[in-house]
């Protein structure tokens, strides 16, 4: 089986202190890393939520707007439901572009000088 991913390093990394996880834990750096990951996640998490919520009161308190027929045999309510699952794969997709672009770069710096011990 192909894989894209490196074989495991062989070096060994020097494991943190206690007092320096802290002192990480308490940096600007890692606060602002934090507030990357909040400012994107929290929203998207409560959206997603209201809009699920919303799905789920429309099918039980509007069945006839959820019953409208769209064309055929297809109803508003399956055009929303089958939307839930497109909204999901949007919201992956776009998160590993956020995380990739803006978080994982934030958290390689500051492994590599934790392990590093700069």
């Amino acid at each position: 089986m192909a894989t894209d991913a490196p074989p495991p390093s062989k070096e060994q990394h020097r494991l943190p202190t206690t007092e320096e996880f802290t002192e990480v834990q308490e940096s600007a750096e890692f606060g602002e890393l934090r507030r990357s990951y909040r400012s994107f996640a929290f929203p998207l998490t409560v959206g997603f939520i209201v809009w699920y919520l919303l799905y789920v009161l429309l099918s039980i308190y509007a069945g006839d707007f959820m019953g409208i027929e769209l064309f055929g045999n297809i109803n508003m309510a399956l055009v929303l439901g089958l939307a839930q699952f497109l909204t999901t794969f949007l919201i992956a997709w776009w998160y590993a572009r956020h995380a990739a672009a803006q978080l994982d770069p934030k958290a390689d710096a500051i492994k590599s000088r934790m392990e590093g011990g700069a």
